[in-house]
């Protein structure tokens, strides 16, 4: 099985890239979906929420309200630790299960982790290999304000609040530039996947007697 973790800041395309490496056969493991699978209605991890940030995050049916949540930990650094120390470490099991069930089911997989707070959450060396998705904040903070209609100072502070674009780059195995269009994005994976088939035949290849 092939472990490959895939990062990127907020709108530079790591959704793009996902999308395509699940489309050549990978298994994706999406950690935002683990995340939002953490705090559904019932789970301990939304009762722990609750308990740290009052009721006020919660929508009228008993849901988290993500926009109220939001509004708190994008601009308060020590809130934002507190909600990560309650849903990160859900994350982590949730992620960890998925990945032994797809070894069961597939022994040669090549398993990709989504995870956007891969660098900040200390997970670098975790993995066969260290995908970043790379566009310049300023472009990823005008993304944010023109395809997802966010007011500048939000879109600021959302790219603000996960590592520098120098710290992903520091760690990266293979960067794949966001910056252009979605195809030539999608090109760019399809070449790292030829690769990586070819690491994997290397691999067979040497363990033959």
């Amino acid at each position: 099985m092939q472990r490959i973790g895939l990062t990127g800041g907020i709108a530079a395309g790591k959704s793009v890239a996902a999308r395509r490496l699940a489309e050549l056969g990978a298994v994706v493991i999406d950690s935002d979906v683990l995340a939002r699978e953490a705090v559904t209605p019932g789970s301990a991890g939304l009762d722990a929420v609750v308990e740290e940030f009052g009721p006020s995050v919660l929508t009228p049916d008993g849901s988290l309200d993500r926009a109220a949540l939001a509004s708190v930990v994008f601009t308060d650094p020590a809130a934002r630790a507190r909600l990560d120390a309650i849903v990160h470490p859900i994350v982590r099991r949730l992620s960890a299960e998925r990945e032994a069930a797809s070894a069961v089911a597939d022994p040669g997989a090549v398993v990709v982790h989504d995870i956007p707070l891969l660098v900040e959450t200390g997970q670098a060396d975790a993995f066969h290999v260290l995908v970043v998705v790379h566009a310049p904040a300023v472009l990823r903070v005008e993304r944010l304000v023109r395809l997802r209609g966010m007011d500048r100072a939000a879109a600021e502070a959302r790219v603000a609040a996960q590592a520098s674009d120098d710290e992903r780059l520091a760690v990266a195995d293979v960067v794949l530039d966001g910056a252009g269009s979605d195809e030539n994005l999608r090109a760019q994976v399809d070449v790292l996947w030829d690769r990586l088939a070819a690491e994997r035949a290397d691999e067979l290849a040497a363990e033959k007697p």
